[in-house]
């Protein structure tokens, strides 16, 4: 028989190779088997009326063609007319060739399965694979034969043979398995779907291909659903073939179409969504019986999900969660809010979810007292959404979440809040309170807010959390005090400044020795929005080192010693102002004026004057040197002069006070940046007038308030001026009154030009510039009383208005 095998079959003729098997046969052939026509076996004979056997199908299309044509209707054998086209079956014949077709496809496949063995050659084992997958394509039964053979074992032995032995298997397999779910089973006994598997790794490769088209077949058993996700790496590689490039589309529509037949298992819709694929799992919480959408939101709870997903999934499912957490039992409540919780972290979709109506929702969950209310564990997760959302950038105060046309900032519903702030834990309280803070952190809202705060009374409250030992709790309380701070200054300064010790916990975080945190950055925001001439506030400050620590933290960020990404300049701008905030003190405070000249915080903000790019430092830097130059005609050291001679003391003559040399032109005595904050002895001067032409004009305005202090009443005006024109100052401050950028700044600059007149030579040069004029002129007319009073000594100066026109009384 093995020779018969042989003899009959060139294997060197690929193109003849659907025909081989059909030729080898193990027992006889007869002639009667044939059909004339096709000259090929027999399936289904019948006899015409003349005694002669043809195919079925064959002698149709023969008197077909007859009819068509017009001719007679003959025998295609004896070519008599037929005098009819009645075909009667060759029940007998038929019988015998498939007896006969048995006989031999047993035969065959027994050699096929000799030929199913490692160490046949490539050549005989393709042939094999072939006439399996032929016999198998012929008739469902032969795939029952084939399993009986116990070929289907033998096969996926080939799939350790070489490549082109390993696709014909796996496209065999396919042939055996298709529609039969016996052999199915069978194949899927033991580790053939992991091998399988596995082959959907080899990229861009012809077993790739086969494997997935045999993954596809086995997936439509539900019974091997699970055994194939089960599979370490099956649906991650299934699910990343859907979007390949690689693949050709016929492997890239079979992966897809797997993996849809691999939904019917719960534990595949989850793999997959942590895959990536969440649509299955979406469908089913939206679709699926009330059982299956718990599992699956409770997974979804689960899971670790982009801002891009996070949205498509609140558009998905959104609306049927809410629907959850509104109407089912508690069970399917917590599964809501926990995937609820998992979507509302990203902006984007925590506004989809607010369009969704999740919003009444969660304050009837946090509020509602009774036999249906929230365990306070879930409440915990309501405060965590209603947090998450708040922080998004929507008008709440048009939103009604209330029985009584409430909104998130009406007074009763803040109340609630603050009530339940104050009767829970520290869990939920923080939760409360970063609601308040996205409330808060709203223009919109913010002042509704603050008075249902003020009117409960709640500040003294919400202090005490500055001192909780969990961080979530105390972070989230500083948050919110930095944005109540701009709004209720005064009672959270009245607050700190008690014995209770608020204001040294603020300034401990301060403190902290660690990369600049928000934490840092809103504690020491607090302390900046507080008033800033509060003197027992300033004074309880200097007790506790406030500001020597302030100075150090300053310091180190200059030297480059503090890490904190997004929160240094934040943290840098509130030091400054608070830092600042000493400077204001010092006429009532001498402990103040030590502070100062024991830092050298001139020395420093003259610095902090060029920290280009930070507009708030500069703006606060300005206004302190404006305040600690106001103060140096009281500092400086006037020169003691010798008691006069009696000469002197009887002739005018010889009165003359000796000259002293080294006296500071403006302040007339002995000066120094760190004892009496001179900023001419500083060098500070042109770097003020470097500030006038920047774009922000509240750094514009304090760098001018600080020049102006060089031409105040008390000094030597007349050198102020000579030191603005040799620091080239009298331009820039020129410009300031042209541009009439604020009125505040045109109320300084008025100032300033008009004690700059006071100098015959600018005045001469000025009154030939009419743009001057017709700022002086514009002021005079349209400012404020004092502004209009100073315009009209300026236009004096320059001769625009007559001395006696006395319009406004003298006024120095």
């Amino acid at each position: 028989m093995a020779e018969s095998w042989h003899g009959n079959y060139d294997t060197g003729s690929p193109s003849d190779d659907s025909h081989k098997f059909e030729r080898l046969h193990i027992e006889p052939i007869y002639d009667a088997f044939f059909c004339p026509l096709t000259k090929q076996v027999m399936r289904d004979p019948v006899t015409l009326e003349n005694g002669q056997t043809f195919e079925r199908e064959a002698i149709e299309k023969w008197f077909r063609e007859c009819k068509e044509s017009g001719r007679k209707l003959v025998c295609p054998l004896t070519l008599k007319e037929l005098k009819c086209a009645d075909l009667k079956p060759s029940i007998a014949l038929r019988n015998t060739i498939e007896e006969w077709n048995a006989r031999n496809e047993a035969a065959q496949l027994d050699m096929a399965r000799k030929s199913l063995n490692l160490s046949s050659s490539e050549s005989e084992v393709l042939l094999a694979l072939k006439f399996v997958q032929q016999i198998c394509q012929k008739t469902r039964s032969n795939k029952h034969v084939a399993r009986n053979a116990g070929l289907i074992p033998m096969i996926v032995d080939m799939l350790k043979s070489s490549r082109k032995v390993r696709c014909k298997a796996l496209e065999t397999l396919k042939t055996v398995v298709e529609d039969d779910s016996d052999n199915k089973e069978l194949l899927a006994d033991g580790d053939t779907v992991r091998t399988i598997v596995k082959f959907l790794y080899h990229e861009q490769s012809k077993e790739r291909e086969k494997a997935v088209s045999l993954l596809y077949e086995l997936s439509k058993s539900e019974a091997l659903c699970e055994k194939i996700g089960s599979i370490n790496g099956a649906i991650l590689i299934l699910v990343g073939m859907t979007s390949s490039k690689s693949d050709n589309i016929l492997t890239v529509e079979n992966a897809n179409k797997t993996l849809q037949n691999l939904e019917k298992c719960e534990n595949n819709v989850r793999q997959m969504a942590e895959n990536g694929r969440l649509q299955p799992l979406l469908t089913q919480i939206r679709e699926g019986p009330p059982e299956t959408q718990l599992s699956m939101s409770n997974f979804l709870g689960e899971l670790v999900l982009d801002n891009d997903v996070k949205v498509i999934v609140a558009k998905s499912v959104g609306s049927a969660l809410i629907n959850i957490m509104r109407s089912g039992d508690m069970q399917s409540r917590e599964a809501a809010l926990k995937a609820l919780n998992q979507i509302s972290s990203c902006e984007a979709s925590a506004k989809v979810l607010i369009e969704a109506g999740i919003l009444p929702s969660l304050v009837k969950d946090l509020f509602i007292v009774g036999a249906n209310q929230l365990p306070m564990r879930l409440k915990e997760v309501a405060a965590t959404i209603l947090a998450n959302v708040v922080s998004t950038d929507y008008d709440f105060d048009s939103i009604l979440v209330g029985p009584d046309q409430q909104t998130l900032v009406s007074e009763d519903i803040v109340h609630n809040l603050l009530h339940l702030i104050s009767n829970t834990g520290p869990a939920i309280e923080s939760k409360l309170l970063q609601v308040l803070v996205g409330l808060t952190s709203s223009p919109s809202t913010v002042l509704s807010v603050v008075a249902a705060i003020k009117s409960s009374g709640a500040i003294i409250s919400l202090v005490q959390f500055i001192e909780a030992s969990q961080k979530e709790l105390r972070v989230a309380s500083i948050k919110l005090l930095q944005n109540l701070s701009p709004h209720v200054g005064q009672e959270l300064a009245d607050a700190l400044r008690g014995t209770v010790g608020q204001l040294g916990s603020l300034i401990k975080v301060i403190s902290e020795n660690i990369s600049i945190t928000e934490e840092q950055a809103a504690a020491i925001g607090i302390l900046a929005e507080l008033p800033e001439r509060d003197l027992g506030l300033a004074r309880q400050m200097l007790d506790d080192g406030a500001f020597e620590l302030v100075h150090s933290r300053v310091l180190k960020i200059r030297q480059g010693g503090s890490k904190g990404g997004r929160f240094v300049t934040p943290f840098l701008e509130g030091l400054v102002r608070v830092l600042a905030r000493v400077t204001l003190v010092l006429a009532d405070e001498q402990g103040a004026v030590s502070l100062c000249r024991e830092l050298n915080l001139a020395a420093l903000f003259i610095e902090l004057l060029q920290a280009n790019g930070l507009e708030n430092v500069q703006m606060s830097s300005a206004a302190a040197l404006e305040n600690l130059s106001q103060e140096s005609k009281n500092l400086t050291r006037l020169p003691e002069l010798p008691t006069p001679g009696f000469c002197a003391s009887v002739f005018s003559c010889f009165s003359k006070p000796p000259a002293i040399n080294g006296l500071c032109r403006l302040h007339r005595g002995t000066c120094s940046l760190r004892d009496s904050f001179c900023l001419l002895e500083g060098h500070a001067v042109e770097k003020l007038v470097a500030l006038l032409d920047h774009t922000n004009e509240k750094v514009v305005e304090a760098a001018l308030a600080a020049l102006s202090t060089l031409l105040d009443d008390g000094l030597d005006i007349e050198q102020g001026v000579m030191v603005l024109c040799e620091a080239e100052g009298v331009k820039p401050i020129l410009d300031v009154l042209l541009e009439k950028r604020t009125e505040n700044l045109r109320r300084r600059a008025v100032w300033v030009v008009e004690r700059l007149l006071r100098s015959d030579e600018i005045a001469y040069e000025v009154s030939g510039d009419p743009n001057v004029s017709t700022a002086l002129v514009d002021a005079f007319q349209h400012g404020d009383y004092r502004t209009r009073q100073t315009a009209e000594r300026a236009l004096k100066h320059i001769d625009r208005l007559p001395n006696f026109s006395g319009v406004f009384p003298n006024a120095g």
